[in-house]
């Protein structure tokens, strides 16, 4: 019967989980960085839109004051 832990005695072994896990992580830190880019991409389109409003609001207060 096999172990539940199997620990291979040649080191070689070891190469492709190696591999296997250094693609993984790779993977793992593109998809982090386009979540990011793709975060402050819509920061930035909020905080646009954010002035955009502000500045309609303000205008209109000036012009309703200005009656």
């Amino acid at each position: 019967m096999m172990d539940f832990l199997y620990f291979p005695d040649d080191p070689m072994e070891y190469i492709p989980a190696a591999f296997a896990m250094l693609v993984c992580f790779l993977v793992a830190y593109a998809a982090y960085r386009i979540i990011k880019s793709y975060s402050k991409n819509q920061e930035e389109k909020m905080k646009n839109f954010e002035e955009e409003v502000m500045r309609k609001l303000e205008q209109k207060e000036a012009d309703e004051s200005g009656r």
